[in-house]
């Protein structure tokens, strides 16, 4: 799955005709999933991909349209939010939905979340609306992203249909959804979770730390194993490794670094090399 969140920084996704020739590249790849939020860019990044998708004049029915609503910027694109704050009102939920179908000039969004927990969330509401943007034909699926297993549970008892995803922090770098109960969850939903950031932010290859040091030559390690020498394609494996089969959400721009990391996709590690580097992370061996 590729992810938006920083398209304007890319030099090739920065300009519709570019991030046209982007989306032909990423599907050449496999990925035909593109991961957006509202906030994006500013607020902007969805109608960036709307006119690329203009210029791309391909088959609608072949990518997957992703997005997310729930949080409320300071922003000059917003003047009345006067405080960063979270809205799963009905309200907010619908005018998000109408907003992200006409920056993308589309009339289905494949997948909606709410992008995170709102401690005001009316439940009922909540999931009235989300059941209401469903039957209307406008979102296809719902997820949510970053919430708990007991966040989950709760709008879940409300809704008509199922969850179908919760987006989670999770990395080589992030290991707390390995031991609080949120794959556990996923697994007993079977529910596939979506893991953004799954290079730790970039850290992996750019910070300096011990711990980081420890990470990389494990994976080094790994790879050669493999007869692999790109350490970012084997922390991909080390997460799609695990049973309930996180989707990493791959926030790169260059095709050249995506082709890379796509390679580890269908890599299978031992139990042993997985835990070597769950160790090297960890700075302990399992108890």
């Amino acid at each position: 799955m590729a992810g938006l969140w920083r398209a304007f920084q890319g030099e090739e996704t920065r300009e519709p005709i570019g991030l046209a020739r982007w989306i032909d590249a990423c599907l050449e790849l496999g990925i035909t999933s593109f991961d957006h939020a509202d906030i994006y860019g500013d607020y902007q990044v969805e109608a960036l991909f709307g006119r690329a998708l203009r210029e791309w004049r391909g088959d609608r029915g072949r990518i997957e349209l992703i997005t997310k609503c729930g949080i409320m910027l300071e922003s000059s694109q917003r003047p009345t939010h006067r405080v960063k704050h979270y809205d799963t009102s009905r309200a907010h939920i619908l005018a998000s939905v109408e907003n992200s179908l006409r920056h993308f000039g589309t009339d289905y969004l494949d997948l909606l979340l709410l992008h995170r927990p709102d401690p005001l969330m009316n439940a009922d509401e909540t999931a009235a609306a989300l059941d209401e943007v469903c039957q209307s034909g406008k979102v296809r699926y719902v997820g949510v992203s970053n919430h708990t297993p007991e966040q989950i549970e709760l709008l879940q008892s409300r809704l008509s249909r199922p969850l179908v995803t919760n987006q989670i922090e999770l990395s080589v770098l992030h290991l707390e959804p390995l031991h609080d109960g949120t794959l556990e969850h996923a697994q007993r939903l079977r529910m596939a979770p979506m893991a953004w950031s799954p290079l730790g932010g970039g850290n992996l290859f750019s910070a300096q730390g011990e711990r980081e040091r420890r990470v990389r030559e494990a994976l080094v390690s790994v790879g050669a194993e493999h007869g692999h020498d790109n350490p970012g394609a084997i922390a991909i494996a080390w997460l799609m490794n695990h049973p309930a089969r996180p989707v990493p959400v791959l926030g790169t721009s260059r095709v050249r670094r995506l082709r890379d990391l796509v390679s580890g996709v269908s890599l299978a590690l031992t139990r042993q090399q997985w835990f070597s580097i769950w160790q090297a992370s960890a700075g302990h061996p399992v108890p």
